[in-house]
């Protein structure tokens, strides 16, 4: 595979990319590139988490990268998710893990490491003091959206800002030379890249993936083009959120949802006729469907219809999708029946493992048991 086959690969990963040229550069100097991304281990796990991850992670893997997946359970604690119980975080954490396992994440090529592992490290905190030192309160403030919280004050706790001085210390403690992790947390990436060279580390490439978001309606409409470039401040805000949200069910398919559960969500999912904008259900037509083609044991989309409403069609690529639903060709109820066999099909590994493998079943009842907070 050349440099640029690498890079192409990574930038089908990469909503935007920090900076391009630094990246090929990486990829050309013949050293061990290592990515990173975090997650905090947080109640029952969406589509986006898994099915969405394992794609970009294969991705990263199959240009060469080796990847480091950061269980941020002392993060998830600052943040209070699970009420602030390392041990039932740590219970989710392995959860998540499971899913992956079942998803067709190349696990052989993917490293976990846990921050409360890296917790023992007196050099680790060392560093998260320094990089507190480095800029003024309000620059981590700023940073706060990544975990979902308002940019107030009277909101935020002085856990969260010691969240913000982890995050970036994780990069440099880890050795990752890409930071690949959502838009939402662009922010405090760029904060790594300014701090890096001040401590004697690195500038960190940011590829920032894609957010998938949310199967509900919303509340403003937004040009898609902002949302798809993430360069407007705005927009940014806008993907945080529209993005799924484990404390409305209805918002994202999980992992482990039923069959009936999948055909709720979807026949309630926003999807106006001939729109493309903000439209979640062409949102995972494009990020899952195609890029599960070969999972799925198919070469196209194929829609059945009665030849009353123009028969049956296929879709060989999105855009082919994308450009018949804007002319009204297809109709909303037409891709979301097909939608709901593809996604049924995708989740039914995940389904059948935690059905059949007696250590993921007791860690998905005990999440199942878990109150999910924020």
């Amino acid at each position: 595979m050349t440099t640029q086959d690498k890079l192409d690969l990574i930038k089908q990963v990469g909503e935007e990319i920090i900076q391009e040229e630094e990246l090929k550069k990486l990829l050309e100097s013949g050293e061990e590139v290592i990515a990173y991304d975090g997650f905090e281990p947080s109640g029952q796990i969406h589509i986006a988490q898994g099915i969405l991850r394992a794609i970009n992670v294969n991705k990263m893997i199959k240009a060469g990268v080796k990847f480091r997946m950061w269980v941020a359970d002392w993060h998830a604690m600052a943040n209070n998710k699970m009420g602030g119980d390392l041990e039932k975080i740590k219970i989710v954490g392995k959860y998540f893990i499971e899913v992956w396992r079942a998803s067709g994440m190349d696990l052989s090529k993917v490293e976990f490491m846990w921050a409360s592992d890296m917790a023992k490290n007196s050099d680790y905190w060392k560093l998260v003091v320094q990089v507190g030192k480095s800029n003024a309160l309000k620059r981590f403030i700023r940073t706060a959206e990544m975990m979902g919280r308002e940019e107030s004050l009277d909101k935020l706790t002085g856990a969260h800002i010691i969240y913000s001085c982890m995050q970036v210390a994780d990069i440099f403690m880890l050795g990752a030379k890409i930071t690949q992790l959502g838009m939402d947390q662009r922010k405090v990436n760029m904060l790594a890249r300014e701090v890096g060279p001040m401590l004697g580390y690195w500038k960190p490439v940011v590829v920032s993936h894609h957010m998938l978001m949310g199967l509900s309606k919303p509340a403003n409409p937004v040009l898609t083009s902002e949302v798809r470039t993430g360069l407007a401040e705005s927009a940014i805000q806008r993907t945080i959120e529209r993005k799924m949200s484990k404390s409305m069910p209805d918002s994202a398919i999980f992992m482990t949802d039923t069959t009936e559960d999948i055909k709720r969500k979807i026949n309630k999912a926003y999807c106006l006729e001939g729109d493309i904008k903000e439209n979640p259900v062409l949102e995972y037509y494009k990020y899952i469907v195609f890029e599960s083609l070969e999972k799925l044991g198919i070469s196209e989309v194929k829609v059945e219809r009665p030849e009353k409403f123009g028969g049956n069609i296929s879709f060989k690529t999105y855009e082919d999708l994308e450009k018949t639903f804007v002319e009204k060709k297809v109709h909303p109820m037409d891709i979301k029946a097909v939608l709901i066999k593809y996604l049924d099909q995708l989740i039914e590994p995940v389904r059948h493992h935690f059905e059949e493998n007696s250590e993921a079943k007791k860690l998905l009842e005990q999440v199942r048991s878990f109150q999910v907070t924020r």
